[in-house]
């Protein structure tokens, strides 16, 4: 059953992997969207033999040990603040920058914020 289990875990990473490309694709079009990326690790590792300690047949030792994998989990789901393609929309009040850099705003407790 742990077998199962493991393959569960690369399932749920998948279909979260899907899910953030689905969602990629569908705002493809929309003006000042980011994409994001998934990122992933993985889950403790369950030593079945340790290093330097004979095989199971006692004919050698084993020189790295045997480490068998728990599976895997998503850590983050990222945006990639990456320059994208600039649109002129004729409005005075739409905003953009080139290359590096954030928006200043004044929060409401007078803080300053920063916005792409």
């Amino acid at each position: 059953m742990k077998a199962l289990a493991i393959a569960a875990t690369g399932m749920n990473a998948q279909q979260t992997n899907l899910e953030v490309i689905a969602n990629n694709i569908a705002n493809i079009n929309t003006t000042g969207y980011k994409r994001a990326r998934a990122e992933f690790s993985d889950l403790l590792y369950q030593v079945d033999r340790t290093q330097g300690v004979p095989n199971r047949s006692n004919a050698s030792l084993v020189p790295e040990g045997v480490s068998i994998g728990l599976g895997v989990k998503t850590t983050a789901v990222r945006n990639v603040h990456t320059q994208g393609e600039l649109t002129s929309t004729g409005n005075s009040f739409d905003l953009a920058l080139t290359g590096r850099g954030w928006f200043q705003i004044e929060g409401a407790d007078g803080g300053t914020l920063y916005s792409r």
